[in-house]
This record gives structure tokens, sequence and C-alpha cells, in this order.
């Protein structure tokens, strides 16, 4: 009798399947585990201090203490996601950018709640990108989403930035590249992280948003380039005014959708977040979301409509913001003390006003690459950071740069913080 258990023939893994790797992150949560000495400053995890717990356990109470609320809650939703939660959403975006609804053209039937924004990037990339299209990004972007794109098969063009953000002259010349190549065709999404980026913390200037959309009206020459905007930072403005979204510039909500999330400024245990889409792409992107899950959890819809109609979210939102001020200066402070005035400027950093992370580069001879031998001194120093190379996309006409990494404020404590910035600078210091 055969053996099943034994036998070594293979599944047949679909492309896609094959084209799909593990996040690094997970190797970078791994090495946290088995290393619990070790102060992280690398998992971009929202504060633990700070999770609303309390709050969550009134809007519960709330909404199950109604016999046949409870039971609305807790039966299947619909695909697009609960209607009064969508429409105070779409207030919601409305009122961050200083408008109303109709002054962005957009109603409630162009806005879909998902499980988190990274589900809606990647319904949105799986309806628009055929292996082999182009997706622009910025240069580095979020690692995330980076995957997403090789799954589909996408190939990456990456576009510079400086301190305000993508530069709209890099993006049209790269768009005009691609074009005298004869390949303008194949572009089909322009991606930006338009505040407090990860992986920078840069966020993209207010003069350069309706540039930015610009360049991408005037290169949908034959077919429309969607530009999708991830604002999953938005709301975690912690110094002067957050700028209004680039989806305000889009007259007539053709061009723009905006992906935003609950899960940084509010509870990622929720899983949910949410994105205000042109209206020719919601029936195709619904169409994909009946497939996988035909619905996002519908008690967590309920939830946060509570907590968004009680006061609860915004009270919750300017804690947040305290917080990741006083977390962030701690970071900026520390790197000053322990690394600033370097010989030459080698050592530099970002200087972000939200969000959850620094950039930090260090002298070129230092490769800060996953496992290399500076990484691995690092651990042993007692800190861990996130290798820039994992946030740099594989553009054919670029070489990723090897020194440069991330540290997040999100999780660590102050003192945490400060320790861990004491501990890189001892492994910088190490290979000087």
């Amino acid at each position: 009798m055969t053996d099943r258990r034994a036998t070594k023939t293979p599944l047949a893994l679909s492309q896609r399947a094959l084209r799909s790797t593990d996040q690094p992150i997970s190797y970078l949560m791994a090495q946290a585990v088995t290393n619990p000495h070790v102060i992280s400053l690398a998992a971009g995890f929202v504060d633990y201090e700070t999770l609303p717990g309390e709050a969550l356990a009134e809007a519960v109470a709330r909404v199950l203490a109604d016999p046949r609320g409870a039971r609305i809650s807790l039966q299947y939703g619909t695909t697009e996601g609960l209607k009064a939660l969508r429409k105070r959403l779409l207030d919601h975006m409305a009122e961050l950018d200083g408008a109303t609804p109709e002054a962005l053209g957009a109603t409630i039937d162009d806005l879909i709640v998902a499980t988190g924004s990274q589900e809606l990037l990647f319904l949105i990339t799986g309806v628009l990108v055929d292996p082999g299209d182009i997706v622009i990004t910025s240069w580095p972007s979020y690692f995330v989403y980076t995957g997403t794109l090789q799954a589909a098969g996408a190939r990456v063009r990456c576009v510079d930035m400086d301190d305000d953000g993508m530069i709209p002259e890099a993006l049209e010349r790269t768009l005009a590249d691609i074009e005298a190549a004869g390949e303008l065709g194949r572009v089909k999404i322009v991606y930006i992280v338009s505040y407090h980026q990860n992986p920078t913390g840069i966020t993209l200037s207010a003069e350069r948003r309706p540039r930015v959309l610009d360049v991408v009206r005037k290169y949908s020459r034959d077919h429309r380039i969607l530009l999708l905007e991830d604002a999953a930072y938005r709301e975690l403005t912690f110094e002067g005014d957050a700028p209004p979204s680039i989806k305000r510039f889009d007259d007539g909500n053709e061009f723009v959708a905006t992906v935003q999330t609950f899960s940084k400024p509010f509870a990622p245990g929720l899983k949910t977040g949410y994105g205000l889409l042109p209206r020719d792409l919601v029936g195709p992107v619904l169409d994909q979301k009946g497939n996988i899950d035909f619905g996002s959890a519908n008690i967590c819809q309920h939830l946060l409509l509570e907590a968004l109609e009680s006061g609860a979210y915004e009270r919750h939102v300017e804690k947040l913001r305290q917080a990741y001020a006083a977390k962030c200066g701690a970071m900026l402070d520390a790197l000053a003390s322990e690394l600033g005035g370097r010989r030459g400027g080698e050592v530099r950093w970002t200087r972000p006003r939200g969000g959850l992370y620094v950039w930090l580069t260090l002298p070129e001879h230092i490769d800060t690459a996953g496992g290399g031998e500076f990484f691995r001194r690092c651990i042993a120093e007692g800190v861990m950071y996130v290798p820039g190379e994992y946030s740099y996309p594989r553009d054919e006409t670029r070489e990723r740069p090897t020194s440069t990494m991330r540290l997040s404020f999100g999780v660590a404590s102050v003192e945490q913080i400060r320790q861990g910035v004491a501990r890189l600078a001892r492994g910088v210091r190490a290979f000087e």
C-alpha cells in the first residue's frame, strides 16, 4: 500500500504564486522574537500603549445593546461596505480637505470599505495591471506594495524624490522616456504615498500635488493612467497642517484613487480601510472583492461608525498625534546626539512632520543589507532596523543604494528609542 504522506510529487504552482515571495518584514519579526533583548526600530506597528481598548469596549456595548441592532451587525454585510459608514467616511474625507463631497465630485457610490487599505491596493492593481504592464513609484517606496507589483508581474519604473516628495519633472521625464520607447500604453498606475511616506517620512508638498496630477493627465493619451494615492498616514500629522489630498485636485473624480485606513490612526486589529475611486473603477474592484470575501467584517464597520459618531475616533487620533510627536522628537534628538556632526555630512536623516518613520542614510561603504555584516553587528548590539534595500523596487534602469535604512518610532517607548539609536550608533562607529 502506498504511503501517501511520503509523496514527493510537487504541486504545480501558478505563475502568480511563483512570482510572489515572503515579505521581508516576516524575517524581521522572527528576529525580534528570537532575540528578545533587541530593541526593534523596524516594525511599522502602532503604539501599544495608546490602542483604544476602553473606547472600543464602550462602542461594543452600544452596538450590541439593542438585540435587533446586534443581529444586524453580526450578520453578513455588503461587498461595498456599510452604507451609513460609507456616507460618514465620504464626509470625513471631504472635511479633511476642507471641502464638501460635491466639491470632490464624488458620492458614496464611489467609496468602498475594504479589509485594510492593503486589500484595496491589491484589488486596484489586479484589475488594472497585466504581466508586463508598467507601474511607476517613487524611489524609494512602500515595500509591501512592491511585493504586490511583483506578484502581478508588473514592471516597475521609479521616480526620484527630494524633501518635498516625488519630483514632478522627474515623473515627466520618466513618462517621456517610456513614450519614446513606444510603451506608454503599458503604463497603468502612478503610485504615491502622499503623507509621511513609508519608508522616508516625507510628505508630498502642497505645491507639487496638482503638478504631479497634471503630468499624469498629460500622458493619459490613449487611456487614463491612474494616480493611486496611498494616504494611510494622513491623519498622523503632528507638526503643521496636512496639505490637501491629491484627490482634491481631481475635478470630476477621474484620475485619482485615494485609499486610507483605520489601522494607523485607530486600531489595526479592526483591519478596515476605505477608498474613494473613479466611478468606472468601482465596479471592477467590487467584482474582484466579491470573489475574495464578498464584504469586509460587518461588526468592525459598525464599531467604527460608532467611534466616528461618538467622537471617540477624533479624540484618539489627537492622542496619537501627541504620542508620536514625542517619540519622533526623541528619535531626532538621539540621532543628532549620537550621529550628528560626522565628517562630510555622511550620515543624514529625514525630519518627518507626522507618521511613524525616519529614513537614515549612512556612508556608502556601510552596507545595511539584511543578514549582512553590519546588520548582524546591530543585532549583536541589540537593535534592529529595516534595511533600505527592501524599499527600492526592481527597476531595470537603476541600481539600488546599499547604505540606507528605515527606522520606526511607532512601537518602542521614548527610552527604548534613545537606547536603540545609541546601540545603532555603536554599530556605525564599529564600521568607520
